[in-house]
């Protein structure tokens, strides 16, 4: 439930926790990195790192997960200094979203089991 001091959320799509197993690689301002994941939704991503880039910077993101290829183009929209970015999705190949949709899927399980996904170890 909603506090008085909670402001309303500007999502449209809720976000889903992700284990530190769960990684990406990404090319955002000349530079190549294997980075985890914090959170997902349909519409972004947040990714941790100790070296953020400029909010407006371009990226383009390839999923290391179980479903299969995911290839999606991003935007920085957000920087907290020394623990990651927040990018928003701007463009994902029509035949990677049911793979997107999957992945979701496969981490609000994860999520509902009561797994603790910030301790969970090996390879998706």
């Amino acid at each position: 439930m909603r506090t008085l001091l909670q402001p309303p959320s500007r999502r449209k799509t809720s976000r889903v926790e992700t284990p530190e197993s769960v990684r990406i690689y990404w090319s955002c301002a000349g530079r190549d990195d294997v980075l985890h994941f914090r959170n997902l939704s349909l519409g972004g991503i947040f990714v941790e790192t100790p070296e953020s880039r400029s909010v407006g910077s371009k990226a383009e993101i390839d999923f290391l997960v179980e479903e299969g290829s995911i290839r999606t183009k991003a935007i920085v929209c957000h920087v907290e200094s020394g623990s990651g970015m927040g990018l928003k999705f701007t463009a994902i190949a029509q035949e990677d979203r049911p793979r997107l949709a999957a992945l979701l899927t496969r981490l609000r399980g994860l999520s509902r089991s009561g797994t603790n996904l910030r301790d969970q170890g090996g390879n998706p």
